[in-house]
């Protein structure tokens, strides 16, 4: 049913875990500095490591929102044209707002931020999208640093008191099975605060100039427990943590893109979208 999020199911998959190289933040004495468009501006120390990467599906219990901090859903949209920005803005924000609210059971969920489109192939400027290529580098979408000046912004003005917010990131390829890139996902609950480090993101978005966002880059941990989604259809959508008030919470999940070295070769290059969206929870 269109916009209706299940579980998806972990089973009859054939076994697959990989190794590939990930990379992570390395030691610097300045702070790091990310450009999504111009990596000639970057400030990164890069650390480079191999790293097992499970395949999640095959697990027979399935990664959750509430143990690792990230989960699969099976979500059909009704948007008929992920590149027209009316569309995006009409149907897939408040759909994503939906599926936010069912699997997290907040009281309200609020769209945070533009949607993200990312191509690992070049693609032309397009009059109204946020186009970044994947992110091959270990990192978080929101540092604790800025997540309480966040909630403050986007939180509901409805006169009730503030239990807990969180932040999560809906992810969906657009290209059709097998990925050459796909995205690693890791267990919030094998990082440590020592692993994390704020650094400076900058974005530049049509019709509106630079933007730069306070995110996090990880160091290498061997704790670390990395898995993925093979073979995503665009009827799937990956949801994961940002950041959580919660203690008791998974916190936040460190992602990275990655090459596929068993994928064939020919594979049309991936393509994904991706929405940000803060949810809130009330006292009685």
């Amino acid at each position: 049913m269109t916009g209706t999020a299940r579980s998806v199911l972990h089973m009859n998959w054939e076994r697959r875990a990989l190794e590939t190289r990930l990379t992570y933040i390395g030691s610097m004495t300045e702070r790091p500095r990310f450009d999504a468009t111009h990596s000639s501006h970057n400030t990164i120390t890069r650390d480079r490591r191999t790293v097992r990467i499970d395949d999640a599906r095959s697990r027979a219990q399935p990664p959750s929102l509430v143990q690792e901090g990230f989960a699969l859903f099976a979500h059909k949209s009704a948007v008929s044209d992920f590149r027209d920005p009316e569309e995006l803005a009409r149907i897939y924000e408040p759909e994503m707002e939906r599926l936010v609210t069912e699997v997290s059971g907040a009281d309200k969920v609020v769209i945070c931020g533009p949607v993200v489109h990312r191509f690992s192939k070049s693609e032309p400027a397009s009059s109204g999208l946020n186009i970044l290529r994947p992110g091959h580098f270990v990192h978080i979408d929101v540092s604790d640093s800025i997540a309480a000046g966040f909630t403050e912004q986007w939180r509901p003005r409805n006169g009730r008191s503030l239990r807990r917010c969180a932040y999560y990131n809906t992810w969906r390829v657009l290209s059709p099975p097998p990925q050459d890139t796909p995205l690693a996902l890791c267990d919030a609950n094998s990082v440590s605060t020592s692993d994390l480090v704020d650094a400076d993101s900058i974005t530049h978005i049509p019709g509106k100039g630079e933007s730069s966002l306070v995110v996090v880059f990880v160091r290498h941990n061997p704790r670390h427990r990395w898995s993925y989604f093979p073979n995503l259809s665009q009827d799937e959508v990956l949801v994961f943590k940002s950041h959580d008030s919660d203690p008791d919470q998974p916190h936040q999940v460190p992602h990275s893109a990655f090459r596929d070295p068993s994928c064939p070769p020919g594979v049309a290059p991936r393509a994904s979208i991706e929405v940000r969206a803060v949810a809130f929870w009330f006292s009685p």
